[in-house]
């Protein structure tokens, strides 16, 4: 695509070409509706690499990427940026979507929140699992209501996003699908944490009690020897497992065999010997419908789509403020756990 653009098309724009970024701007160079307009990146060296290889324009910062005439951008800077980079941005009226986390505190979250409400500009949070096809899959089943809630997020140390600890650089995706399940933010928070190779928490283990009595669990670490990615929901009629890295999931629900669950109670209450009973028989088990989408190009297509026609993005910014704010909670209770300690 050449710089001219395309006619009709959304102007949009990446700053930061990192890890993440890079792929926003493949992404958006493959969208047929879409211009893309110009990258930034404080490496310039790396921000003209990129647009070689994308056929579009380096600029040597987000004012001039404003000045060349864009609609949205994409911002996937350190965290501890995200605010310096995406005011400005907010006020020229140019829509942001903000790799997760929203901002390194609630704090930041807040002002990012209040400045995207007072301009009445379109503000998304990176929160990619929300896109993820296993996670949708489960979505879908909205009558599933969880009563706990055990989530699993660990992997080896890539020291990436290490300017922030573990709970805002990975439970943060957990933190924002945990709230969506549940509708609410907790109403108490518990925490346990560890820093090993620096001043922020590597391993971080929380239990979430929320007010609707659902109960969250949730462990992420980013010194483990293996990669996992799973969350475990527990119904009242339900039991629901996903991996977000395979992008599968397994629904097991008890309603289809209701009457023959009513039986075993019957002859359980009488005292009969029911160990050669199978238990999956008594249950459906079915694993979710799950497609095959790329969930950053849904995010993105999301992203668009509000630019263009408006309403809400999936993740508004209010929803990653929630998570923040949840995860900021952690932090906190993990300290004054550490500190109740008799060493």
């Amino acid at each position: 695509m050449s710089a001219e653009g395309k006619s009709g098309a959304l102007r949009v724009g990446v700053v930061g070409v990192g890890r993440m970024g890079r792929h926003h701007v493949r992404q958006y160079a493959q969208m047929a509706d879409v211009d893309l307009v110009g990258v930034v990146d404080a490496d310039a060296a790396r921000a003209q690499a990129a647009a070689r290889e994308h056929g579009t324009r380096a600029f040597p910062d987000e004012a001039a990427l404003v000045d060349a005439g864009v609609d949205a951008v994409t911002v996937a800077v350190p965290t501890r940026d995200h605010r310096r980079v995406s005011e400005p941005l907010l006020r020229a009226g140019v829509a942001c979507l903000i790799e997760k986390p929203l901002a390194p505190n609630v704090e930041e979250a807040q002002q990012l929140a209040d400045l995207a409400d007072a301009t009445g500009t379109i503000l998304q949070v990176g929160h990619i699992e929300r896109y993820n096809p296993a996670v949708r899959a489960l979505a879908a089943h909205a009558d599933l209501l969880p009563r706990f809630i055990e989530v699993h997020r660990v992997s080896p140390m890539t020291f990436r996003s290490v300017d922030v600890g573990v709970v805002l650089d990975m439970m943060i995706h957990d933190l924002d699908v945990v709230l969506m399940l549940t509708g609410c933010e907790p109403s108490r928070v518990q925490a346990s944490a560890v820093a090993v190779l620096g001043a922020a928490e590597d391993v971080c283990n929380a239990r979430l009690e929320f007010p609707n009595g659902c109960v969250a669990n949730i462990t992420a670490s980013r010194l483990a020897l293996k990669t996992e990615r799973k969350i475990r929901i527990v119904a009242e009629d339900g039991y629901a497992s996903v991996d977000f890295a395979k992008k599968s999931g397994l629904m097991i629900r008890r309603i289809a065999n209701e009457e023959q669950l009513a039986r075993v109670r019957r002859e359980l209450a009488a005292g009969r010997d029911l160990s050669d009973l199978d238990y999956t028989d008594l249950v459906n088990i079915e694993p979710l419908e799950v497609d095959d989408a790329d969930q950053l190009q849904m995010q993105l297509r999301d992203f668009v789509r509000v630019v263009r026609e408006g309403g809400r993005p999936e993740v508004d910014v209010h929803a990653g403020f929630a998570a923040v704010r949840t995860a900021e909670r952690i932090v906190a209770a993990a300290r004054e756990h550490a500190a109740s300690i008799v060493r």
